[in-house]
């Protein structure tokens, strides 16, 4: 059994993933409003990670012997004034999470959890990637985003992501 600190704590997280997901579906839905197909296919997939981060903490909390505690997930509340506003909070959240993520890394180093310090361990490198790629998204858009030709190839190399579910095994 885990720590009640650790397990509240990654309780909480599940359902910040699942917001996550959430949040990005709604980009997602933003950009498809907008024409943009391919910022649209990137947000989705984006929210498709979301939701596998959510069931990983929701394993590892079973696995661990606990009960899975699945709160309600608040709605997005963010608007837009224009393209790069999106990417702006992508960024931002994602640096939110990253600091969620290294607290409950903290909390299982005072008490020598090692097991979930492993397990976190998977996350605190994918919170590096996800940090540069929403930085590589802001920077291409504030390269390419008023040119056109420049948003429409920015546009299609989106719609070329695909999505691959994580292979962590627990």
């Amino acid at each position: 059994m885990l720590n009640e600190k650790i397990a509240k704590l990654l309780n909480e997280q599940v359902n910040k993933e699942f917001y996550s997901a959430y949040l990005y579906l709604s980009f997602s839905s933003y950009f498809d409003s907008k024409g943009l197909n391919g910022f649209a296919n990137w947000y989705m997939i984006q929210a498709q990670e979301e939701r596998d981060h959510a069931m990983l903490f929701y394993k590892y909390l079973q696995n661990n012997g606990e009960i899975v505690v699945l709160e309600a997930i608040e709605k997005p509340d963010k608007t837009f004034g224009n393209l790069i506003d999106p990417l702006k909070a992508g960024l931002e959240h994602e640096e939110y999470v990253t600091a969620l993520i290294n607290n409950i890394y903290s909390a299982a180093d005072e008490i020598k959890d090692y097991r979930t310090m492993q397990f976190l361990d998977w996350f605190i490198k994918e919170q590096c990637e996800e940090e540069a790629n929403a930085n590589d998204l802001i920077t291409k858009m504030e390269l390419f985003g008023t040119d056109p030709r420049g948003l429409y190839m920015f546009n299609s190399e989106l719609a070329a992501r695909s999505y691959s579910a994580p292979s962590l095994s627990l």
